[in-house]
């Protein structure tokens, strides 16, 4: 995890208390909203990309012959692992928050929801997931703002 942005070890006790994140396996924007103000962080994923390697595909001689599967499945482990450390890191920096509304395109915003119902306390805040395109930090910032009705 690459943290750009405000590092924090965690979020003191307030009265209002929200996170509201944009979220694809590549990146993840942060805004959490406190008393204090509004701040808006950036966790970078560093998943690696998935390589094509040679020696997976099949010959005209053998159609249905073996393929290289052991180093594909080595590779969608780590790819898991890296994934898993990544929603914990966003886990970590959103945990305080009362209210967490969850934003992007894809499959990232499902896993995380199902990686903070791992935990007890997380399982039991309220979350809202929503699709939506790539978005930039202040639309997303703004949409947080809006949805917990928090005028600037």
């Amino acid at each position: 995890m690459k943290p750009e942005g405000k590092w924090r070890t965690g979020m003191k006790a307030y009265r209002k208390n929200y996170a509201g994140l944009w979220i694809d396996r590549r990146q993840a924007i942060i805004v959490t909203i406190t008393d204090e103000g509004e701040n808006i962080e950036r966790v970078r994923s560093d998943i690696e990309r998935k390589v094509r390697l040679s020696g997976g595909s099949r010959t005209g001689k053998t159609p249905y012959g073996p393929q290289q599967v052991s180093v594909d499945g080595k590779q969608e482990e780590r790819i898991k692992r890296q994934l898993r450390r990544y929603y914990l890191e966003i886990i970590r920096r959103i945990r305080d928050a009362s209210k967490i509304l969850i934003l992007g395109p894809g499959e990232a915003k499902a896993e995380l929801k199902k990686e903070m119902e791992k935990s007890k306390e997380l399982a039991a805040k309220k979350t809202t997931m929503e699709s939506a395109d790539k978005m930039t930090e202040k639309q997303i910032a703004a949409k947080v703002r809006q949805f917990f009705s928090i005028g600037k």
